[in-house]
């Protein structure tokens, strides 16, 4: 049985930068069919009871930078805990990576999707200037005529409807996975994916 799998992602999220590259390499082991799918957290989070980081309790911040610091080191990955380009806007680098999805396919998109996630994280790079973008789609090989398209109502169609399916199956923060209809949040629960696209 080949398995199917839903990425629902947001390409600002420290989270999708700490699990990409971990997930790409199960996708890849085990044969699974893929999709690509940037989403809105800004339309997610108030259906499903999430928060915006700055409206988050003091305690709950406190604690997300703990957490990344030790996934940062566990996985020998370099993050700048408080990097000089966020928080920021999501939608560029999701719509460009949704518009490189659909013209060049899911390693394509793999591809720009660490890219973008390196920016933030490692690179202390501005993933909403489209400067960034195009110097992003080179570097991936990729066509600049993407970051183009990334504005046309086809793939701003295609994005509305990757948050809309998000929503309608219950994903509340990224990445999320959602594996033959389950739903897997976070990048710390890449062992349940794993058990669930080998069985």
């Amino acid at each position: 049985m080949r398995h199917t799998v839903d990425y629902f992602l947001a390409p600002n999220s420290p989270w999708v930068y700490l699990g990409h590259a971990r997930f790409e390499a199960l996708v890849r082991e085990t044969g699974a069919e893929l999709r690509v799918r940037p989403m809105d957290l800004g339309q997610v989070f108030p259906v499903s009871g999430g928060l915006p980081l700055p409206k988050r309790a003091p305690q709950r911040q406190a604690y997300r930078l703990l957490e990344l610091r030790r996934y940062s080191d566990a996985l020998g990955l370099p993050l700048n805990l408080q990097p000089a380009h966020f928080p920021v806007p999501g939608d560029p680098a999701a719509l460009l990576i949704t518009a490189v999805a659909a013209h060049d396919g899911t390693d394509a998109a793999l591809r720009l999707v660490a890219a973008v996630a390196r920016a933030v994280w490692a690179e202390e790079r501005n993933i909403a200037d489209p400067q960034t973008l195009s110097d992003l789609l080179g570097a991936c090989g990729l066509d600049a005529e993407r970051l183009v398209q990334s504005q046309d109502d086809s793939t701003q169609a295609a994005y509305a409807a990757n948050t809309r399916d998000a929503i309608a199956a219950n994903v509340f923060g990224a990445p999320s996975y959602v594996v033959d209809g389950e739903l897997f949040w976070g990048q710390d629960r890449l062992d349940f994916v794993a058990q669930r696209l080998r069985a």
